[in-house]
């Protein structure tokens, strides 16, 4: 789960993570009261998205009086802000965040990702922040210093301050870079999150370090804990299938390609597609139906797939071992007819109940085409797709 600047600040300050002054804002007339009382000549317009590069995409700008900011605002407010991270069809922006001007002397990263392969917090640092650290890390890697936090132990102020030094903080503001990192570490690990960033953290005129941007992402697999994220969510933000989706308990990444392929368990439905991509096809879809799949769970699955205009075919890939294929045969016929469904099906069963889940598919009376394994699966579902 994502959430947008200004919340990410928010939950900072919680943390004493210093950040500039500032007012999100829903309309134009909102955006200017919230000059109004930020005060001062200078402010910063900022785009709301969930997505990166919003400065160079025009979704960041500064103004300098009242009357270019209501037309800052006016301009910003419902255009489909295109960046490197959503693609040409852009993202509608919907709120807005108001700031303080900020007199910027120098411009550093600090970030934090959980390392799988270390089990630990990778601390990444460079004095190199700002728009471009993208391509910092793709072709100056070196500029980027990395540090591992042993989760038991947390970060401590000696490695924070011996971060700090290697990325160029000036020595008198050691002290604020150090605190800075340690609230950035505990915001990332008392709220579950699996990313963390400040881009750029920056040291103003006045001698001040400021998290001048901030980025949170976090572990679905944690909101048990916390109820407040709901309250956080924007989705509008997000894609309305994987919305939906979430709704059944279904896990559903919508892809590019033209094959919708409804499997349980994660590790399946990666190695499916896997093979659909070997046997020349390109899948439409993510989508798990986990260990518990009913029939309702099933017919939505199917009705998120055949929502994409792009699904020329279905592929079914079930391996019944909590789930018994005869429930999932069921679960499928049923969502066939209910659907109407108008695209080739393949559909390959094996694990408990195999042969009784096989005989209601063929006694079905709809036109499903079996398959003997998950060779004989892409092979076929790839060919409907150029039949079709």
């Amino acid at each position: 789960m994502k959430i947008h600047e200004y919340q990410a600040k928010s939950l900072l300050a919680r943390y004493g993570v210093p950040v500039p002054r500032g007012i999100p804002c829903f309309s134009v007339t909102e955006a200017v009261d919230a000059a109004r009382q930020l005060g001062g000549g200078l402010w910063v317009v900022k785009a709301q998205i969930h997505a990166g590069g919003r400065g160079k995409g025009g979704g960041v700008k500064v103004v300098r009086s009242a009357g270019e900011l209501e037309a800052t605002a006016q301009q910003m407010l419902g255009m489909q802000l295109v960046t490197h991270q959503t693609g040409p069809q852009g993202q509608k922006v919907a709120r807005l965040l108001v700031e303080e001007g900020v007199d910027i002397r120098q411009e550093m990263y600090v970030g934090m990702v959980v390392d799988r392969q270390t089990q630990q917090v990778a601390l990444m640092a460079s004095a190199a922040g700002g728009m471009d650290i993208e391509e910092v890390a793709a072709h100056t890697p070196e500029k980027i210093h990395t540090m591992q936090i042993d989760p038991g132990q947390g970060l401590l102020p000696s490695q924070a301050e011996a971060l700090a030094r290697r990325i160029d903080v000036p020595e008198a503001l050691v002290g604020q870079a150090r605190d800075l990192m340690l609230g950035l570490y505990r915001a990332f690990d008392e709220n579950d999150a699996s990313l963390a960033e400040i881009n750029p953290m920056v040291v103003t005129a006045d001698g001040r370090m400021l998290a001048l941007d901030a980025k949170f992402n976090f572990d679905d697999n944690a909101a048990f804990r916390h109820g407040e994220w709901q309250a956080w969510r924007d989705v509008d933000e997000e894609d309305p299938n994987e919305v939906e989706a979430s709704r059944f308990g279904l896990s559903y990444i919508s892809l590019d390609g033209n094959i919708g392929c409804l499997v349980n368990g994660a590790g399946l439905a990666m190695a499916t597609m896997d093979i659909v991509k070997l046997y020349g096809g390109y899948p439409a879809n993510f989508l798990d139906v986990g260990g518990g799949a009913t029939t309702e769970k099933v017919t939505e699955a199917f009705k998120l797939m055949l929502g994409n205009p792009h699904v020329q075919a279905i592929l079914v890939n079930i391996f019944g071992g909590i789930m018994k294929c005869d429930v999932i045969a069921e679960g499928v016929v049923a969502a066939a007819r209910q659907v109407r469904l108008s695209v080739p099906l393949v559909v390959r069963l094996e694990g408990t109940n195999v042969e009784l889940g096989k005989r209601i598919l063929a006694e079905s009376g709809l036109p499903i085409l079996s398959a003997a394994n998950m060779d004989d699966a892409a092979a076929q579902v790839v060919a409907a797709v150029r039949r079709s």
